[in-house]
């Protein structure tokens, strides 16, 4: 960084209507990043955003430089290298995995409740066309704000299948949504924080839906969140905390009030995902040859969510975050992956670290592409 670049602030491109802007933006306050927090216009997010990072996306944060950095996981990546001090990835081995299984059940599971508690009342629309419509064409006429954030609307209504959001699915959803509300309130009771009294990088990515979509869309808001007050201050403190106060939780410890979380991590994010792995390898064999990126959505799958069967679309994508946290387990000493072994025994998960995704992947804007084979 030269001196010129020291003194500029870091520009974060998002809406506090967007899933991953809230966790980015929580992030960046918590680490004491200096940075401008802009709502991303029309011009900006289907013009800028797509030449710089090759995909339609936010938030996308730009650093002094002038890099223009998209995905959340890529940007904490990024930044707790540049700014080092108080990490939001626990040290130790336990609640380090913890932590990023957790993050990915976030980013990942957490999508659909999340869609569905947005579009399927429609008393959330107005804050939706108004949130957008200022943000996408400041300074334009209200009409005109209306109109494009009607058609940004309809196209995000139009992922809802894709994604499972469909009428036969939705009691099934809120009852799982009630159920997992129930217990992060139970946790927020006794700690702040999931790991103890400073956030986490699974925090910042629970903090995606919570914030984004059930913590200010009114429906969500007033029957979920506003019944909850543990979880509801636990949304403030994420929203203003303290630059780089707290401590994870001494001795490796992982609070017994996250268990109902990991249960649900292994008994029905795993499944989610060995479905969408086994997806993968059926379509493997229809890539054209030398393809390499793969769709970013694959045939439909089935697992288990709460008391029933939940049916999607797989989504590639989330194979490349369970690999970062088998890359992770791998990155461990021995001692540390026996105690990291010895915790998932006790969980009925022994073989959770050696989950086969069967391929290598990486990250390719918004979708993921085979991993070149290494050279000879």
């Amino acid at each position: 960084m030269s001196a010129a670049d020291a003194g500029r602030p870091y520009v974060l491109h998002g809406w506090h209507l967007s899933y991953f802007s809230g966790k980015t933006r929580a992030y960046l306050r918590y680490k004491g990043v200096p940075f401008v927090d802009r709502d991303v216009d029309a011009y900006t997010l289907l013009w800028k955003v797509p030449r710089k990072t090759g995909a339609t996306v936010m938030p996308v944060v730009v650093t002094p430089e002038g890099e223009w950095l998209q995905d959340s996981k890529h940007i904490t990546d990024v930044l707790e290298r540049r700014f080092p001090q108080s990490p939001v990835k626990p040290a130790t081995p336990r609640q380090r995995i913890a932590a990023q299984l957790l993050e990915a059940w976030a980013d990942e599971w957490w999508i659909p409740p999340a869609m569905h508690y947005r579009w399927s009342y429609p008393e959330n629309y107005a804050l939706f066309e108004r949130d957008a419509g200022h943000a996408l064409l400041p300074g334009f006429p209200w009409f005109l704000k209306k109109r494009l954030a009607a058609y940004v609307a309809r196209k995000l209504r139009g992922y809802l299948p894709s994604v499972g959001v469909v009428p036969e699915q939705h009691a099934l959803m809120e009852r799982w949504t009630e159920n997992t509300l129930d217990a992060l309130e139970r946790h927020f009771a006794a700690l702040p924080y999931l790991f103890g009294t400073k956030p986490s990088v699974a925090d910042f990515a629970l903090l995606g839906p919570l914030y984004g979509h059930l913590g200010r869309d009114p429906m969500p808001k007033r029957e979920l969140v506003g019944r909850r007050p543990h979880l509801k201050d636990w949304i403030a403190r994420m929203n203003a905390p303290r630059p780089g106060s707290g401590e994870f939780l001494p001795g490796d410890t992982i609070p017994p009030t996250l268990r109902p979380l990991l249960d649900a991590v292994f008994k029905e994010f795993y499944p989610m995902v060995a479905a969408i792995r086994d997806e993968l390898h059926r379509a493997l064999p229809a890539l054209p040859p030398g393809r390499r990126r793969l769709p970013r959505a694959l045939g439909r799958i089935g697992f288990p969510m709460g008391d029933g069967t939940f049916r999607r679309q797989a989504m590639p994508y989330t194979l490349w975050m369970m690999q970062r946290v088998l890359d992770d387990y791998r990155s461990l000493d021995p001692g540390e992956r026996a105690s990291v072994d010895a915790w998932l025994a006790g969980l009925g998960a022994p073989a959770a670290m050696r989950f086969d995704i069967g391929v290598r992947l990486v990250r390719v804007g918004l979708s993921v592409a085979l991993e070149p084979a290494p050279q000879q």
